[in-house]
């Protein structure tokens, strides 16, 4: 019997896990979870590492081991034993990513949160990491702020693929599609390969935590979903256009337009909420392990989402009359989600060292 997962996949999404820990890895949860729930890849933030290394005795070994080869930089471990835990889930979905010719299948890991207005940094750090991860199946998580967009150009352009993530609107996502797609007119310009994947992760729940103080009951739980369809007809929109036909003519991968932060934060919600609203083909829903679980037990996979400007910019406008400003309001969701991971980044990396500092 396909579960409510399963019906996801039927539908053209990918379902990706957002989370990664070491006992997830050698308990064989995950690849449980491949093999039942039909998940091809998964997404790691700071605060998912740092619920995973600072929060266990999990990491403890690796550590030691790494510090006896002399490593004592505190980010500089995080991110080997991150690699450790990548490198076997990056191995577990490589058959997807093989027969999806590099659709599907990845694992991404960020740079640090506290250089997202630094491009060159982010730039050069995001080349570091993929020749340190070492598999090809892996993607480096930029924010979408002004500079990482400049960043994530100069890193598709060099060939390396980019998650970009804290996206909050279809004017962010736009930004982030078209900077993909000049990076990709360089490549082809220069006669390069144009196969350099890229996902846009466009993030849904927090619109919801965010504006529902300031609106009705009735209005509550819509913002969210109403920005995400906003971004879904932009992303139809640019897929259907002569730009991106010759692109892909030549070559090149879509960007594929991500769900993001689809866990439920009002209880007054159905723990499925987002995911049940939120099907479409050729995108990606990454998901928190508990949610994942709560759709697969007794989610309803809804009606296919619409490309429906219309529709969303009539909900964005009932917000608006209640004196939500979308725009405003994007932008400050955008800076918050920077400032709180780069915060758990550096409570990580402030753990990790005062945890080997007598190693």
């Amino acid at each position: 019997m396909v579960n409510a997962v399963g019906r996801l996949h039927a539908a053209g999404q990918s379902i990706w896990l957002d989370s990664i820990s070491r006992i997830m890895v050698v308990s064989g949860t995950l690849a449980r979870y491949a093999s039942e729930l039909m998940v091809t890849g998964l997404t790691s933030n700071p605060t998912i590492l740092g619920h995973a290394m600072a929060a266990s005795h999990d990491y403890d070994e690796s550590l030691r081991r790494l510090v006896a080869d002399g490593v004592r930089d505190p980010q500089v471990l995080v991110y080997a034993a991150a690699f450790e835990d990548l490198g076997a889930a990056a191995s577990l979905f490589r058959q997807v990513w093989e027969d999806t010719c590099g659709a599907d299948g990845y694992v991404s890991i960020e740079v640090p949160p506290d250089l997202a207005y630094d491009a060159p940094a982010t730039a050069a750090l995001a080349r570091r990491l993929h020749e340190e991860a070492g598999f090809p199946n892996l993607l480096v998580k930029i924010p979408g702020t002004p500079q990482g967009l400049v960043a994530m150009e100069e890193t598709v352009a060099a060939g390396i693929g980019v998650n970009v993530t804290l996206l909050f609107s279809d004017v962010q996502y736009l930004q982030s599609a078209e900077a993909y797609l000049r990076a990709l007119e360089r490549r082809l310009d220069a006669g390069e390969d144009l196969g350099v994947p890229s996902v846009a992760s466009v993030f849904v729940s927090r619109w919801d935590k965010a504006a529902d103080p300031m609106l009705p009951a009735h209005l509550h739980g819509t913002l969210g979903l109403a920005m995400a369809k906003k971004a879904y007809a932009c992303y139809r929109r640019l897929l259907s256009g002569e730009r991106w036909a010759a692109l892909a003519a030549a070559g090149a991968l879509p960007q594929r337009l991500l769900w993001a932060s689809t866990s439920v934060k009002d209880p007054g919600l159905p723990d499925s909420y987002y995911v049940a609203n939120l099907v479409a083909p050729g995108t990606v829903d990454t998901v928190p392990e508990k949610t994942l679980l709560a759709f697969a037990d007794h989610g309803i996979v809804g009606a296919l989402l619409e490309a429906d400007a219309e529709a969303a910019e009539a909900q964005v406008a009932a917000a608006a009359t209640e004196g939500v400003d979308a725009d405003a309001l994007a932008g400050s969701l955008q800076r918050q989600g920077a400032r709180a991971f780069s915060a758990d980044w550096a409570g990580l990396v402030d753990a990790i060292g005062a945890k080997v500092a007598g190693m």
